[in-house]
C-alpha cells in the first residue's frame, strides 16, 4: 500500500477534473433550458453522456493496457477540453447531445484511470477510506465549481473557457508530480459475467446509483428551476447536496473498512430513501427546507458508489482492477444512461415532486435486494453485530444507524469469498 501523500498529484489531478465536470453537467442542464430547449431534449443529454460513458467503459480498459495509465489521462483530459467549447460556437440541442457523448465517453476513461489507480494502490484494511478521501476531494471540488455559476452567470463564453481551462489544468499534477503509475495489466478481456461473479451486490448497486445519482446531477437543477429558485438557489440547491456527500464520505468508508460493508450499504441506501422522500413530500417550495433536504440527500446517496466499488475491490484479485473499474463503470453507465430521462419524464408527466418520488423508489428497491442477498449469504457472527451498535451508540450522528448495520470481522485480512 502507498501512502496517502504519493497519491496527492493524482487526487489533484481527480479534483480539478472533476471540478470542470461538475460545472459543465449543471451548466449545460440550466444553458439548455435558457436556450429554449424541451426537458426531453435535457433529459436526452443526460442520457447520451452516459451512453458515452457506457461505451468507454468497454473499450478504455484496453487503452490503459496498451499506453498506461498517464498518456490516457493525458490524451482525454486534452479532448475534452478542446470540445468544451464547440458547446458554445454550435448552440444546437442536437449538437449539445452529440457533444455529451463525447463527453461521457472521455470522463469514463479518466474515471477508470484514477479509481483503477487508486484501488490499485491500497488493500481491504484502508480501501474504502482511500476511495472516501477520492470523494470527498471530488465533492469539494465539484462544490467549488457549482460556485462559479452566479458570480459569472449562464450567458455567454465565459464558463464554457473557464471549464476548459480547469481540463487543461487537470494535466499539470499527473504530467510533472505523479511518481506512482501502476503498471498496465498484462491483459484485459471486459466480461460482464466476470464481473458480477466477483459481486452481485455492487453491481446492482452501481446501476441503482447511476440511476439516481445522475438523475440528481443532471436533472435536479431542473427541478430546482422549476420549484422557482434562481440560478443562484439552484447552485446553492446543488452545493448542498454535495457538500452532504463529502460530510458522511469518511465516516461511511471507516464504518465499512471495519465493518461488514454489505449492512453499511443497506443503512445509507434506506437514508438516502428517507431524504428523497421528505424532498418529494414535505420540503414543499420553501428554499431552506429544500436546501437541507439536499443536503441530507447527497449525505446518504453520494456515498453509496465508493461504498459498493469497495465492497467489490476486496473481492478482486491482483491484477483485475481495471477490469473491475471498467465493468462497475458499464454497470454504472447502464443506470445513469437510462436515469436521468426516466426523472425528465416523470417530471413532466407528474410534477416536479414525482423526481424525488421515483430516486427513492429507486433506492429503496436497491436496500430491500442487498437485504435479501446478504441474509442469502450470511457471513457475520452475532457478538459483532452487539459490539457494532455500542459503538454506534456513541456517534449522535449515526445513532439512527446502528440497529440497521452489521460488522465483519476486523480480524480476517483475507480476501472475502465472492458470494456478494
Amino acid at each position: 500500500m502507498r501512502s496517502i501523500s504519493s497519491l496527492s498529484p493524482l487526487l489533484l489531478a481527480a479534483g480539478i477534473l472533476l471540478a470542470g465536470n461538475g460545472l459543465q453537467g449543471t451548466l449545460i442542464t440550466l444553458r439548455g433550458a435558457q436556450e429554449g430547449f424541451s426537458s426531453g431534449l435535457i433529459g436526452l443529454m443526460g442520457t447520451a453522456y452516459f451512453a458515452g460513458f457506457m461505451i468507454s467503459s468497454l473499450v478504455a480498459a484496453k487503452m490503459i493496457q496498451a499506453v498506461g495509465h498517464i498518456r490516457v489521462f493525458s490524451a482525454l483530459a486534452a479532448s475534452l477540453a478542446a470540445t468544451t467549447l464547440l458547446y458554445v460556437l454550435w448552440v444546437d440541442a442536437y449538437v449539445w447531445i452529440a457533444l455529451r457523448f463525447l463527453a461521457g465517453f472521455g470522463f469514463a476513461g479518466l474515471f477508470m484511470v484514477i479509481e483503477s489507480w487508486l484501488n490499485d494502490a491500497s488493500d481491504n484494511a484502508n480501501r474504502a477510506k482511500v476511495l472516501s478521501i477520492y470523494r470527498i476531494v471530488d465533492l469539494s471540488f465539484v462544490t467549488g465549481g457549482q460556485l462559479l455559476l452566479p458570480i459569472f452567470g449562464i450567458e455567454g463564453f465565459v464558463l464554457f473557457a473557464i471549464i476548459s481551462i480547469l481540463l487543461s489544468f487537470s494535466l499539470v499534477p499527473i504530467s510533472l508530480a505523479d511518481r506512482t503509475n501502476p503498471r498496465p495489466p498484462k491483459s484485459v478481456k471486459f466480461s460482464l459475467p466476470a464481473v458480477w461473479a466477483i459481486s452481485p451486490i455492487a453491481c446492482l448497486g452501481c446501476i441503482i446509483i447511476g440511476m439516481t445519482n445522475s438523475s440528481f446531477r443532471l436533472v435536479g437543477p431542473l427541478f430546482a428551476s422549476n420549484l422557482g429558485m434562481d440560478t443562484a438557489n439552484v447552485a446553492l440547491f446543488m452545493s448542498m447536496g454535495i457538500i452532504g456527500g463529502a460530510v458522511l464520505q469518511y465516516p461511511l468508508g471507516w464504518l465499512s473498512d471495519k465493518y461488514d460493508r454489505r449492512w453499511v450499504l443497506i443503512a445509507t441506501t434506506f437514508g438516502a430513501a428517507a431524504a428523497g422522500s421528505y424532498l418529494a413530500y414535505f420540503a414543499g417550495t420553501n428554499v431552506n427546507d429544500l436546501l437541507m433536504g439536499a443536503f441530507i440527500f447527497g449525505a446518504f446517496s453520494l456515498p453509496l458508489y465508493s461504498l459498493s466499488a469497495a465492497h467489490a475491490n476486496d473481492r478482486a484479485k491482483d491484477g483485475e482492477y481495471v477490469l473491475l473499474a471498467a465493468g462497475l463503470m458499464f454497470f454504472f453507465s447502464l443506470g445513469a444512461t437510462i436515469g436521468p430521462s426516466i426523472a425528465a419524464w416523470v417530471m413532466t408527466e407528474f410534477g416536479s415532486n414525482a423526481f424525488f418520488t421515483y430516486i427513492s423508489l429507486v433506492h429503496g428497491t436497491f436496500a430491500v435486494a442487498t437485504v435479501w442477498r446478504l441474509f442469502a449469504t450470511p457471513s457475520v457472527e452475532k457478538k459483532d453485530r452487539r459490539k457494532f451498535i455500542g459503538l454506534m451508540r456513541t456517534s449522535p450522528i449515526l445513532f439512527k444507524m446502528a440497529r440497521a448495520v452489521k460488522p465483519k470481522s476486523a480480524k480476517n485480512k483475507n480476501k472475502p469469498a465472492r458470494d456478494s
